[in-house]
This record gives structure tokens, C-alpha cells and sequence, in this order.
């Protein structure tokens, strides 16, 4: 029988590498609760048709990307999302969420794009991301910039710059719009296949190419900073200020056009020299009228989404070591008669919030293992004590407490009593 495998580009995580995603994902449940932004939870598989409306039909991610299909029972065209903010704004309008006012939210989960997996770049991927719903100050899209600041810093790394433009407003990009199409005609022949079939679609987009035939030209276009208007400049530094009061460091990029067309005003994407080509880690932006696009009451956001699959392997590339999650305690067991005492009292234990890892033979039909066995076994676990419920223990009402980490010295404690010992089992954390 055929063996079967992952689809290529879609990834099983197991441990212990899954303790490093529950680590991140922590970290970051903590960093929201003290930004006041709260979780929300999309479907995973949305109508084409949001993804079409909301991303652009011209885009990369609609035109070539999408995992999309028929319904067979209704005909109707569905997709895996590519990205979650179309889908969050779905959720706002169709649940009225601002009708109260602004909200902070966040979300984690897998997003499917049918591209070719490279490091950090799979079918499959994972994001978390920020959306301030209802906000139009500067102050927000400052406020989304530092919270991933701070982010970076929860996690202890290093070598991320932080990139901003602004996209102005639709009038101010319309204007910009007529000139780099009138730059790109004078330039033709030196435009590949893509650059051409965008050329009166989405010229906005030939400046994000990575064709280094066409940086030179790309580089001399006109940009966008010179047809901004006074609002939107002084929107733009606003952001500056704050980022510069919070001592941030930022530098502008004019290039930077990210890859959906909802944005607008500010845009900024969080960058890395040591991920080779797929450098940027977080990217994000002001998008003031996608909820008016989604049918919903217009209304001003501001957000951002990181990958978490490339800021795992950042954290690999600068060697900075994830908390090993390792349990409390150790069970060992010389005699499986003992297994109904041992087990209740591990309940106990657990119910005080101890992790403890239960001995198991492992399918052996020879017993528990020999106590030089488990021991080996507890010592590899990484727990910090072994519990040992021993023939002369258990006739005593008692389990043997060993460290195992340190040279204290092993202490008998009484079964009757494990929710009031539990305690010292966390001492070394």
C-alpha cells in the first residue's frame, strides 16, 4: 500500500519544534492583553469573492495564488484564505462590531497561497496579526508599529529595521499613478513579462519588482512621497514623531508598496538581512476604506500580520534559545500494583498545577522496567524531581521525592497529603 505523505509546502509540526509555536504564541497572548487588543477567530475557508473585493483583482495573491474551488453542494466559489484581515472585516461588518466604537483586535492561524515553498515561504503558512478597527489618528498606526517593536523585543531579537512610506490618498495616487505610466512607456523595453501585463493594471506594483535588470530604472521612477499633499505628510510624520519619542529607529522606503491594494496613507514592513530573500518578517498599513469596500459603514483601520514560520527561524538564525517545556516531576513506578496509588496522587498533583509525566512500560509485556531504566528515562525528560512510588513508600503511605537537577537531598512525602506538598515541586522554576 502506498505510503502517505504532507501535501508539498504544507508542514506537520511536531515537538519539539511545537514547543517553540506554543512559546511564541504565549509571548504574544501576553503582549496583547497589555495593548488592550483581544482575540477574534475568522473561518479559515471565505467567499472568492472577499478576497477578489477586498485584495485587489489585479494582484498577485487573486490572479496566481488562491486555493480556490466550487462548493459542490451549492455551486458557490470558495477560498482558502490567503490572508486574514479581509476575512476580520468581513467579521466587523457583518456583526456590527463598531457600533459601539474602535476595536483592538488580534488572531493567529494558517493561511494557504499556492506558490513554490522556499524557507520561510510555504503553502501552508502561519500569521498573527493586529487590526485597529475605527481608529484614524496617527497615534494607532504609531501604536500597532511599536507593539510589534516591543514584540521583537519579548523574544530577544535582533538586526530588524523598521521601513515606512505612505501611500497617500486616492486622488494623491491617481496623479502618481499617470506618471509612473508615463515613466514605464518611456522605459518599455526594458520591462519584463510581468512589469508589461501590470503596466496600466497595477504600475504601483512594477516598483516592488526583484528583476535586478530593472532595479536601476525602477530606482529613477517618480515617487509617490512628492505627490502627497499636506494631510497626508503631516500624517505621515505624526507617526515619526511618536516612533521617534519611543526611541524607534525607522527609515523611509520609498519602493515600499506592499502587495494588496486596500492600503493607504502609512505602510511599513519590519525587515532582515538574515533570512536571505524572504526578508521581511512583519509588514502592515493603513487601510481607511476597506470596510466601505466590504459594505460596512466606512470606517478607518490601521493593522499588520507577521510570519510565524520566519520569525522561528530568526529566532534559529540568532541562536536564542526557546524555554524548554519540560514537566515538574517524573513518576517512577517499580511495580505496576502500584500504578492505581501513584496515579491518583499524580491527579492530585496535577489538580495543584504540577506537570507531571506519567512512567509507561511503552507496550512491554516484561512490567514497569527496571527502576535504572526509568530513572534514565526521568533523568531525559528534564524533570526537576522523581517521584517514586517504591514498595516501602507505598507501605509507609509516602513517596520518595529525588532531585534531579540539583544536590538537595531526597525527602519522603505523604500521599494523603500531595496538594499540600505540590508546591515545593515548582521551587526551581
Amino acid at each position: 500500500m502506498q505510503r502517505l505523505a504532507a501535501i508539498k509546502g504544507m508542514n506537520d509540526i511536531l515537538p519539539p519544534d511545537s514547543a517553540c509555536w506554543e512559546w511564541l504564541e504565549a509571548v504574544v497572548r501576553s503582549l496583547m492583553q497589555r495593548y488592550a487588543y483581544r482575540a477574534i477567530r475568522t473561518p479559515i475557508v471565505e467567499s472568492t469573492a472577499l478576497f477578489v473585493r477586498g485584495l485587489g483583482e489585479v494582484t498577485d495573491i487573486v490572479e496566481k495564488e488562491m486555493y480556490s474551488f466550487e462548493d459542490r453542494l451549492n455551486g458557490e466559489q470558495l477560498t482558502l484564505r490567503p490572508e486574514a484581515t479581509a476575512g476580520v472585516v468581513r467579521a466587523a461588518v457583518e456583526h456590527s462590531l463598531l457600533h459601539d466604537g474602535g476595536k483592538r483586535l488580534y488572531y493567529m492561524g494558517p493561511m494557504f497561497r499556492h506558490e513554490r515553498p522556499q524557507r520561510g515561504r510555504y503553502r501552508q503558512f502561519h500569521q498573527i496579526g493586529v487590526e485597529a478597527l475605527g481608529f484614524a489618528g496617527a497615534e494607532l498606526d504609531a501604536e500597532v508599529i511599536l507593539l510589534a517593536h516591543a514584540l521583537w523585543a519579548e523574544l530577544g531579537l535582533a538586526h530588524v529595521r523598521l521601513e515606512l512610506n505612505s501611500l497617500g490618498q486616492p486622488e494623491e495616487r491617481k496623479a502618481h499613478r499617470a506618471a509612473l505610466i508615463a515613466y514605464f512607456e518611456q522605459h518599455k523595453d526594458l520591462l519584463d513579462e510581468d512589469a508589461r501585463r501590470r503596466l496600466y493594471s497595477n504600475p504601483l506594483r512594477i516598483l516592488d519588482t526583484k528583476n535586478p535588470v530593472m532595479q536601476a530604472m525602477v530606482e529613477a521612477a517618480p515617487q509617490l512621497m512628492d505627490y502627497l499633499g499636506d494631510a497626508s505628510r503631516g500624517h505621515l510624520q505624526a507617526v515619526q514623531r511618536i516612533l521617534d519619542a519611543a526611541g524607534v529607529a525607522w527609515r523611509i522606503n520609498p519602493r515600499l508598496v506592499r502587495g494588496m491594494d486596500y492600503y493607504n496613507l502609512t505602510v511599513f514592513e519590519f525587515v532582515t538581512d538574515q533570512l536571505g530573500s524572504q526578508g521581511t518578517i512583519c509588514g502592515g498599513g493603513r487601510y481607511d476604506y476597506l470596510i466601505g469596500q466590504m459594505g460596512g459603514k466606512a470606517a478607518p483601520a490601521v493593522g499588520w500580520a507577521l510570519g510565524v514560520e520566519r520569525v522561528l527561524e530568526l529566532l534559529k538564525e540568532q541562536e536564542l534559545a526557546v524555554p524548554a517545556v519540560v514537566p515538574d516531576a517524573y513518576a517512577v513506578v517499580p511495580d505496576a500494583h502500584a500504578l492505581p496509588v501513584a496515579m491518583a496522587t499524580l491527579q492530585q498533583l496535577r489538580a495543584q498545577g504540577i506537570a507531571v509525566q506519567m512512567h509507561s512500560a511503552a507496550g512491554s509485556a516484561q512490567g514497569m522496567g527496571s527502576m535504572k531504566a526509568q530513572f534514565k528515562k526521568a533523568d531525559a525528560s528534564g524533570a526537576r524531581y522523581a517521584l517514586v512510588f517504591g514498595v516501602d513508600e507505598l507501605q509507609a503511605g509516602m513517596v520518595s521525592v529525588k532531585p534531579l537537577r540539583d544536590a538537595g537531598e531526597q525527602v519522603q512525602r505523604p500521599l494523603t497529603e500531595a496538594a499540600l506538598w505540590a508546591a515545593s515541586l515548582q521551587s526551581a522554576r
